[in-house]
């Protein structure tokens, strides 16, 4: 839901972009993303005062918008850089809020969902807030988006248990992908990259807890 006309204190940004800072993001673009792209206007009415708190919220489906400080990690780990030149797979569009940062870094960003509710609503949000270059579709995530790859850059918002290696078959060569893996109990974000040769380098960011993403598309959401 948008939630155009409230009026937010500004510091209430500035302490959020603090708090990016103090968790280690220094990345000037990613930053600024934060300042200009609202969450506001990606999360419930009923839960707008913690827009700008470093907490998930409960968005429609069932599903969550993760805390700031986590996407902020996801998105500094996919090492977007400044020129923008960069095609982004995200999975797991959920409220819009991490494919509408990542557009004003990449070239385009392309985003899937399972639920045509969070799709059509994340869509709205784009519209409003005129991001022309995030693409954005209602299909099973676990199959990517095999037409429109290879892609620079994938990252995942939903957790699987083992190495999803039908993502890396659409990661281009020196290509980035970050997302959570393991099970409820032991998970963790991890940062795969596609050396030249087709070898798969990872390194482990940071525990996460992430939903478990689910195959095919829900049939009424």
């Amino acid at each position: 839901m948008d939630h155009d006309g409230e009026d937010f204190d500004p510091f209430r940004v500035a302490k959020l972009i603090l708090e990016l800072r103090q968790s280690g993001i220094t990345e000037l673009g990613l930053l600024k993303a934060f300042e200009t792209i609202k969450r506001e206007h990606f999360v419930p009415a009923d839960f707008i005062e913690h827009a700008y708190s470093d907490v998930a919220l409960p968005i429609a489906c069932g599903q969550t918008t993760s805390r700031p400080i986590t996407i902020a990690g996801m998105i500094n780990a996919l090492e977007l850089g400044t020129a923008r030149h960069k095609t982004v797979l995200e999975i797991g569009t959920g409220s819009g809020f991490t494919a509408a940062l990542m557009s004003s870094l990449a070239r385009r960003v392309y985003t899937i969902d399972r639920y045509k509710t969070l799709v059509d609503d994340a869509r709205k949000r784009f519209e409003t807030l005129q991001l022309v270059n995030i693409i954005s579709r209602c299909s099973d995530g676990l199959a990517g988006w095999p037409e429109s790859a290879p892609f620079d850059r994938i990252i995942s918002t939903c957790a699987l248990e083992v190495r999803p290696d039908a993502w890396l078959a659409q990661l281009k060569p020196d290509g980035i992908m970050v997302i959570p893996v393991g099970t409820n109990e032991d998970q963790h974000v991890i940062q795969f990259r596609k050396m030249s040769d087709g070898q798969v380098q990872q390194t482990t960011l940071a525990g996460s807890k992430f939903l478990h993403l689910v195959e095919g598309t829900a049939k009424h959401l």
